[in-house]
Protein backbone atom coordinates (compact mmCIF):
# COMPACT_ATOMS: atom_id res chain seq x y z
CA UNK A 1 0.00 0.00 0.00
CA UNK A 2 0.96 3.60 -0.44
CA UNK A 3 -1.01 5.64 2.07
CA UNK A 4 0.11 9.22 2.50
CA UNK A 5 1.03 10.34 5.99
CA UNK A 6 0.71 12.05 8.42
CA UNK A 7 -2.70 10.70 9.43
CA UNK A 8 -5.67 12.25 11.18
CA UNK A 9 -6.99 9.28 13.16
CA UNK A 10 -10.79 9.38 13.37
CA UNK A 11 -12.38 7.31 16.16
CA UNK A 12 -15.81 8.89 16.13
CA UNK A 13 -17.97 8.15 19.15
CA UNK A 14 -16.69 4.66 19.95
CA UNK A 15 -17.69 3.42 23.43
CA UNK A 16 -14.31 2.20 24.67
CA UNK A 17 -10.61 1.80 23.94
CA UNK A 18 -11.01 -1.63 22.34
CA UNK A 19 -13.31 -0.14 19.71
CA UNK A 20 -10.49 2.27 18.79
CA UNK A 21 -7.82 -0.43 18.60
CA UNK A 22 -7.00 0.16 14.94
CA UNK A 23 -6.08 3.78 15.58
CA UNK A 24 -4.37 2.94 18.88
CA UNK A 25 -2.19 0.35 17.20
CA UNK A 26 -0.90 2.92 14.71
CA UNK A 27 -0.20 5.40 17.53
CA UNK A 28 1.69 2.78 19.54
CA UNK A 29 3.80 1.39 16.71
CA UNK A 30 4.05 4.19 14.11
CA UNK A 31 3.64 7.44 16.11
CA UNK A 32 5.68 9.38 13.55
CA UNK A 33 2.82 8.96 11.07
CA UNK A 34 0.15 10.42 13.37
CA UNK A 35 -0.75 14.13 13.30
CA UNK A 36 -3.65 13.90 15.73
CA UNK A 37 -6.96 12.31 16.64
CA UNK A 38 -10.52 13.37 15.90
CA UNK A 39 -13.29 12.42 18.32
CA UNK A 40 -17.01 13.07 18.39
CA UNK A 41 -19.19 13.85 21.39
CA UNK A 42 -19.58 10.82 23.67
CA UNK A 43 -16.36 9.11 22.55
CA UNK A 44 -15.12 6.72 25.22
CA UNK A 45 -11.55 6.39 23.91
CA UNK A 46 -8.49 8.62 23.92
CA UNK A 47 -5.40 7.83 21.85
CA UNK A 48 -3.22 10.16 23.89
CA UNK A 49 -2.35 12.42 20.97
CA UNK A 50 -3.63 15.96 20.20
CA UNK A 51 -7.30 16.43 19.37
CA UNK A 52 -7.72 18.15 16.03
CA UNK A 53 -10.51 19.28 13.78
CA UNK A 54 -10.26 18.50 10.08
CA UNK A 55 -9.18 22.07 9.41
CA UNK A 56 -6.50 21.98 12.10
CA UNK A 57 -5.21 18.65 10.82
CA UNK A 58 -4.87 19.94 7.27
CA UNK A 59 -2.93 22.96 8.54
CA UNK A 60 -0.68 20.55 10.45
CA UNK A 61 0.04 18.67 7.22
CA UNK A 62 -2.28 15.65 7.55
CA UNK A 63 -2.68 13.82 4.24
CA UNK A 64 -5.01 10.91 5.08
CA UNK A 65 -8.15 10.69 7.19
CA UNK A 66 -7.94 7.22 8.78
CA UNK A 67 -11.15 5.67 10.09
CA UNK A 68 -9.48 3.91 13.01
CA UNK A 69 -12.59 2.60 14.76
CA UNK A 70 -14.09 -0.88 14.68
CA UNK A 71 -17.67 -1.99 15.27
CA UNK A 72 -19.93 -5.00 14.90
CA UNK A 73 -20.47 -5.57 11.20
CA UNK A 74 -17.72 -3.18 10.14
CA UNK A 75 -20.13 -0.48 8.97
CA UNK A 76 -19.54 3.23 8.44
CA UNK A 77 -22.08 4.81 10.78
CA UNK A 78 -24.46 7.35 9.27
CA UNK A 79 -23.22 10.00 11.72
CA UNK A 80 -19.62 9.44 10.57
CA UNK A 81 -20.25 9.89 6.85
CA UNK A 82 -20.39 13.73 6.93
CA UNK A 83 -17.00 13.85 8.66
CA UNK A 84 -15.47 11.61 5.99
CA UNK A 85 -16.91 13.84 3.28
CA UNK A 86 -15.58 16.97 5.01
CA UNK A 87 -12.11 15.43 5.15
CA UNK A 88 -12.21 14.73 1.41
CA UNK A 89 -13.43 18.25 0.69
CA UNK A 90 -10.53 19.58 2.77
CA UNK A 91 -8.05 17.75 0.54
CA UNK A 92 -7.36 14.50 2.40
CA UNK A 93 -7.42 10.92 1.17
CA UNK A 94 -9.36 8.39 3.28
CA UNK A 95 -8.29 4.99 4.62
CA UNK A 96 -10.70 2.68 6.42
CA UNK A 97 -10.32 -0.62 8.23
CA UNK A 98 -14.06 -1.30 8.20
CA UNK A 99 -15.66 -4.10 6.22
CA UNK A 100 -17.75 -1.72 4.11
CA UNK A 101 -15.97 -0.43 1.04
CA UNK A 102 -15.73 3.34 1.01
CA UNK A 103 -16.78 3.39 -2.66
CA UNK A 104 -20.08 1.76 -1.65
CA UNK A 105 -21.08 4.83 0.38
CA UNK A 106 -22.63 7.17 -2.22
CA UNK A 107 -21.74 10.44 -0.48
CA UNK A 108 -18.12 9.36 0.00
CA UNK A 109 -17.76 8.05 -3.55
CA UNK A 110 -19.17 11.26 -5.00
CA UNK A 111 -16.88 13.47 -2.91
CA UNK A 112 -13.82 11.40 -3.81
CA UNK A 113 -14.59 11.62 -7.52
CA UNK A 114 -15.20 15.38 -7.34
CA UNK A 115 -12.03 16.16 -5.38
CA UNK A 116 -9.71 13.45 -6.71
CA UNK A 117 -9.23 11.74 -3.34
CA UNK A 118 -7.79 8.25 -2.96
CA UNK A 119 -9.96 5.78 -1.04
CA UNK A 120 -8.07 2.95 0.69
CA UNK A 121 -10.04 -0.07 1.91
CA UNK A 122 -7.59 -1.82 4.21
CA UNK A 123 -9.64 -4.97 4.53
CA UNK A 124 -10.14 -5.50 0.82
CA UNK A 125 -7.54 -6.63 -1.67
CA UNK A 126 -7.65 -6.56 -5.46
CA UNK A 127 -5.62 -9.77 -5.47
CA UNK A 128 -7.16 -13.23 -5.75
CA UNK A 129 -5.78 -16.15 -3.75
CA UNK A 130 -5.46 -19.84 -4.43
CA UNK A 131 -6.86 -22.38 -2.04
CA UNK A 132 -4.37 -23.56 0.57
CA UNK A 133 -2.27 -26.57 -0.36
CA UNK A 134 -0.50 -27.36 2.90
CA UNK A 135 2.76 -28.01 1.04
CA UNK A 136 5.85 -27.66 3.28
CA UNK A 137 7.99 -24.62 2.51
CA UNK A 138 11.30 -23.23 3.72
CA UNK A 139 11.55 -20.71 6.50
CA UNK A 140 10.39 -20.67 10.11
CA UNK A 141 7.13 -19.26 11.37
CA UNK A 142 5.76 -18.20 14.73
CA UNK A 143 2.03 -17.58 15.11
CA UNK A 144 0.19 -15.75 17.89
CA UNK A 145 -3.03 -17.52 18.91
CA UNK A 146 -5.47 -16.49 21.62
CA UNK A 147 -7.95 -17.55 24.24
CA UNK A 148 -10.21 -14.82 22.81
CA UNK A 149 -10.34 -11.90 20.38
CA UNK A 150 -8.67 -8.61 21.30
CA UNK A 151 -6.27 -10.07 23.86
CA UNK A 152 -3.00 -8.80 22.36
CA UNK A 153 -2.06 -11.14 19.52
CA UNK A 154 -0.90 -8.33 17.24
CA UNK A 155 1.06 -6.54 19.97
CA UNK A 156 2.62 -9.83 21.06
CA UNK A 157 3.75 -10.59 17.51
CA UNK A 158 5.19 -7.10 17.10
CA UNK A 159 7.02 -7.30 20.43
CA UNK A 160 8.42 -10.72 19.59
CA UNK A 161 9.58 -9.49 16.17
CA UNK A 162 11.25 -6.49 17.84
CA UNK A 163 13.04 -8.60 20.45
CA UNK A 164 14.04 -11.27 17.93
CA UNK A 165 15.66 -8.58 15.80
CA UNK A 166 17.44 -7.20 18.87
CA UNK A 167 18.78 -10.69 19.54
CA UNK A 168 20.18 -10.95 16.02
CA UNK A 169 17.42 -12.92 14.31
CA UNK A 170 16.21 -12.29 10.79
CA UNK A 171 12.54 -11.70 11.67
CA UNK A 172 9.58 -10.12 9.92
CA UNK A 173 6.10 -9.22 11.21
CA UNK A 174 3.36 -10.56 8.91
CA UNK A 175 0.10 -8.61 9.11
CA UNK A 176 -3.25 -10.37 8.90
CA UNK A 177 -5.61 -7.56 9.95
CA UNK A 178 -6.40 -3.96 9.13
CA UNK A 179 -4.32 -2.45 11.95
CA UNK A 180 -1.33 -4.61 11.12
CA UNK A 181 -1.63 -3.47 7.51
CA UNK A 182 -1.38 0.18 8.55
CA UNK A 183 1.68 -0.67 10.65
CA UNK A 184 3.49 -2.96 8.20
CA UNK A 185 2.10 -1.48 4.95
CA UNK A 186 1.76 -4.99 3.55
CA UNK A 187 -0.24 -8.11 4.34
CA UNK A 188 -3.81 -9.37 3.98
CA UNK A 189 -6.86 -8.74 6.16
CA UNK A 190 -7.92 -12.37 6.44
CA UNK A 191 -11.37 -11.72 7.87
CA UNK A 192 -12.39 -10.19 4.52
CA UNK A 193 -11.16 -13.16 2.44
CA UNK A 194 -13.75 -15.62 1.11
CA UNK A 195 -13.71 -18.64 3.43
CA UNK A 196 -12.41 -21.14 0.85
CA UNK A 197 -9.28 -19.03 0.30
CA UNK A 198 -8.28 -18.06 3.86
CA UNK A 199 -5.58 -20.71 4.18
CA UNK A 200 -4.30 -19.84 0.69
CA UNK A 201 -4.11 -16.16 1.64
CA UNK A 202 -2.21 -17.14 4.78
CA UNK A 203 0.24 -19.08 2.61
CA UNK A 204 0.62 -15.97 0.43
CA UNK A 205 1.44 -13.82 3.49
CA UNK A 206 4.07 -16.31 4.68
CA UNK A 207 5.80 -17.53 1.50
CA UNK A 208 8.85 -19.72 1.27
CA UNK A 209 11.86 -17.81 2.50
CA UNK A 210 15.38 -18.30 3.86
CA UNK A 211 15.39 -21.33 6.14
CA UNK A 212 16.79 -19.24 9.01
CA UNK A 213 14.27 -16.39 8.69
CA UNK A 214 11.37 -16.15 11.15
CA UNK A 215 8.02 -14.86 9.93
CA UNK A 216 6.17 -13.67 13.03
CA UNK A 217 2.49 -13.90 12.15
CA UNK A 218 -0.25 -11.73 13.64
CA UNK A 219 -3.05 -13.92 14.98
CA UNK A 220 -6.78 -13.53 14.39
CA UNK A 221 -9.79 -14.53 16.49
CA UNK A 222 -9.70 -17.70 18.55
CA UNK A 223 -10.27 -21.37 17.82
CA UNK A 224 -12.84 -21.26 20.64
CA UNK A 225 -14.78 -18.17 19.54
CA UNK A 226 -18.09 -19.16 17.91
CA UNK A 227 -18.04 -16.11 15.63
CA UNK A 228 -14.47 -16.10 14.34
CA UNK A 229 -12.95 -19.56 14.72
CA UNK A 230 -13.10 -20.19 10.96
CA UNK A 231 -10.61 -17.40 10.26
CA UNK A 232 -8.37 -18.64 13.08
CA UNK A 233 -8.27 -22.20 11.76
CA UNK A 234 -7.58 -21.11 8.19
CA UNK A 235 -4.70 -18.94 9.40
CA UNK A 236 -3.30 -21.81 11.47
CA UNK A 237 -3.36 -24.24 8.56
CA UNK A 238 -2.07 -21.74 6.00
CA UNK A 239 0.76 -20.24 8.05
CA UNK A 240 2.03 -23.72 9.06
CA UNK A 241 3.69 -22.40 12.24
CA UNK A 242 6.71 -24.15 13.67
CA UNK A 243 6.06 -22.33 16.94
CA UNK A 244 3.17 -20.48 18.54
CA UNK A 245 2.45 -18.37 21.59
CA UNK A 246 -0.87 -18.27 23.41
CA UNK A 247 -2.20 -14.78 24.19
CA UNK A 248 -4.54 -14.26 27.12
CA UNK A 249 -6.35 -11.59 29.13
CA UNK A 250 -6.71 -12.81 32.73
CA UNK A 251 -9.79 -10.87 33.87
CA UNK A 252 -12.24 -12.21 31.26
CA UNK A 253 -14.66 -15.03 31.92
CA UNK A 254 -16.52 -15.04 28.59
CA UNK A 255 -15.61 -14.36 24.99
CA UNK A 256 -15.80 -10.77 23.79
CA UNK A 257 -19.27 -10.09 22.41
CA UNK A 258 -20.80 -13.50 23.17
CA UNK A 259 -21.65 -15.45 26.39
CA UNK A 260 -19.36 -18.39 25.50
CA UNK A 261 -17.05 -19.25 28.42
CA UNK A 262 -13.36 -18.52 27.94
CA UNK A 263 -11.20 -21.61 27.35
CA UNK A 264 -8.19 -22.33 29.49
CA UNK A 265 -4.68 -21.67 28.21
CA UNK A 266 -4.04 -25.41 28.19
CA UNK A 267 -7.13 -26.04 26.08
CA UNK A 268 -5.83 -23.55 23.51
CA UNK A 269 -2.38 -25.16 23.51
CA UNK A 270 -3.85 -28.64 23.04
CA UNK A 271 -6.29 -27.58 20.31
CA UNK A 272 -3.64 -25.60 18.41
CA UNK A 273 -1.23 -28.53 18.43
CA UNK A 274 -3.95 -30.99 17.42
CA UNK A 275 -5.25 -28.90 14.53
CA UNK A 276 -1.91 -27.39 13.53
CA UNK A 277 -0.39 -30.82 12.95
CA UNK A 278 -2.43 -31.11 9.76
CA UNK A 279 0.06 -28.85 7.93
CA UNK A 280 3.02 -28.90 10.33
CA UNK A 281 3.37 -32.09 12.39
CA UNK A 282 6.14 -30.49 14.47
CA UNK A 283 4.16 -27.43 15.65
CA UNK A 284 4.81 -26.57 19.31
CA UNK A 285 4.11 -23.90 21.91
CA UNK A 286 7.03 -21.67 22.94
CA UNK A 287 5.37 -19.35 25.40
CA UNK A 288 2.41 -17.49 26.83
CA UNK A 289 1.75 -13.77 26.39
CA UNK A 290 -0.56 -12.18 28.94
CA UNK A 291 -2.15 -8.75 28.66
CA UNK A 292 -1.78 -7.55 32.28
CA UNK A 293 -3.10 -4.04 31.75
CA UNK A 294 -5.83 -4.59 34.35
CA UNK A 295 -3.34 -5.80 36.99
CA UNK A 296 -0.93 -3.88 39.20
CA UNK A 297 2.76 -4.51 38.60
CA UNK A 298 3.04 -6.85 41.59
CA UNK A 299 -0.15 -8.69 40.60
CA UNK A 300 1.10 -8.98 37.04
CA UNK A 301 4.48 -10.40 38.01
CA UNK A 302 2.87 -12.94 40.36
CA UNK A 303 0.36 -14.01 37.70
CA UNK A 304 3.05 -14.41 35.06
CA UNK A 305 5.27 -16.43 37.39
CA UNK A 306 2.44 -18.74 38.48
CA UNK A 307 1.11 -19.25 34.95
CA UNK A 308 4.56 -19.94 33.57
CA UNK A 309 5.25 -22.50 36.28
CA UNK A 310 1.87 -24.16 35.75
CA UNK A 311 2.53 -24.70 32.04
CA UNK A 312 6.29 -25.11 32.06
CA UNK A 313 6.68 -22.28 29.55
CA UNK A 314 7.96 -18.70 29.60
CA UNK A 315 5.05 -16.42 30.44
CA UNK A 316 5.42 -12.69 29.82
CA UNK A 317 3.54 -9.49 29.21
CA UNK A 318 5.59 -8.63 26.10
CA UNK A 319 4.49 -5.00 25.98
CA UNK A 320 4.98 -4.30 29.68
CA UNK A 321 8.06 -6.41 30.43
CA UNK A 322 9.44 -7.53 27.06
CA UNK A 323 9.44 -10.82 25.15
CA UNK A 324 13.08 -11.79 25.68
CA UNK A 325 12.16 -14.95 27.58
CA UNK A 326 10.14 -16.20 24.61
CA UNK A 327 12.98 -15.38 22.22
CA UNK A 328 15.29 -17.39 24.49
CA UNK A 329 12.85 -20.31 24.35
CA UNK A 330 12.83 -20.12 20.55
CA UNK A 331 16.61 -20.28 20.56
CA UNK A 332 16.54 -23.21 23.00
CA UNK A 333 14.13 -25.21 20.85
CA UNK A 334 15.18 -24.17 17.33
CA UNK A 335 18.67 -22.73 17.58
CA UNK A 336 19.67 -19.43 16.05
Amino acid sequence: MSIKSPYLLFIGDVPDALAAKTAQGVVDWRPERCAGQMRMEGCGADLGIPDMSIEEAVKAGAKTFVVGAVNAGGVLKDTWIPEVVKAIEAGMDVASGLHVRLQEVPEVAAAAEKHGAQLHNLRHSDRTYATGKGTPRKGKRLLAVGTDCSVGKKYSALCIERDMKSAGYNAEFCATGQTGLLIAERGVALDAVVADFISGAAEFITPETDENKWQVVEGQGSLFHPSFSGVTLGLLHGSQPDAFVVCHEPTRTTMRGVPTPLPTIQQVIDATVLMGRLTNPAVRCVGICVNTLALSEDEAKAYLANTGEEHGLPCVDPLRFGAEAIVAEVESQFGK
